[in-house]
């Protein structure tokens, strides 16, 4: 089950079973990266929300979808159901997202360079300061690398997904959004010689539709 740290509360608490308002507040990006994700997270747990966000809370560099974040249907108020990303809301759950740093560059037009950013503020918890600029090179780098070594795997005969790697990634996830818990056992994942090429393919494949980094870009390139 999905829990969410509330910070009128100071607890991890588990999301209950229905409609849920969840309120979002921060950064701009951040907070809309931070939403997108709890999106994914939430459908992969079949609460099915749908996201909104108020009109004011708008990226600073550009539209939400350079980030690979899904445009949102903007409304002044959340309804029922709804994750908000905008100014608090009565009797919503809120996530308190600290902004990125400033100074980290504008993402270009190619897709790689937006993804390398959405993967650095993926690498740090998102209640935590992240420097967007300081990971960029290690998130280019793991980007780079995944797909390379996906795009290898994808030669080799399938196999079923690695379950217990793919389980202890979703408990990350659903642990208040743990993304860099998640994402270290991808890293570990993809260094384990006792895993098949294709069941590791499989895995990866399963969990970038949470991440959104179009982990298989490369495959049928080489």
């Amino acid at each position: 089950m999905l829990h969410l740290y509330d910070h009128r509360t100071g607890r991890a608490e588990e999301l209950p079973p229905g409609p849920v308002r969840v309120h979002v507040q921060g950064g701009a990006e951040r907070a809309l990266v931070t939403a997108d994700l709890l999106r994914r997270v939430a459908d992969r747990g079949r609460l099915h929300p749908t996201v909104t966000r108020s009109a004011d809370a708008r990226p600073r560099h550009g539209a939400a979808g350079e980030l690979s974040v899904p445009e949102f249907e903007v409304r002044d108020a959340a309804p029922d159901g709804a994750l908000l990303v905008g100014p608090d809301e009565p009797d919503a759950r809120s996530l308190v997202v600290p902004p990125e740093d400033g100074a980290w560059p504008v993402p270009s037009a190619d897709e790689d360079d937006v993804l390398c950013v959405r993967l650095a503020m993926l690498r740090a918890r998102y209640r935590d300061p992240v420097d967007v600029a300081a990971l960029l090179p290690a998130a280019r780098d793991d980007l780079a690398r995944w797909r390379g070594l996906i795009a290898q795997w994808a030669e080799g005969p399938g196999r079923p997904i690695a379950r217990a790697y793919a389980a202890e990634a979703e408990a990350a996830f659903a642990d208040d959004l743990d993304s860099p818990a998640a994402l270290t056992v991808l890293d570990r994942l993809a260094d384990d010689p006792g895993v098949q090429p294709g069941a590791k393919l499989e895995t990866f494949i399963n969990l970038d539709l949470i991440l959104a980094l179009n982990l298989v870009a490369d495959i049928g390139r080489r």
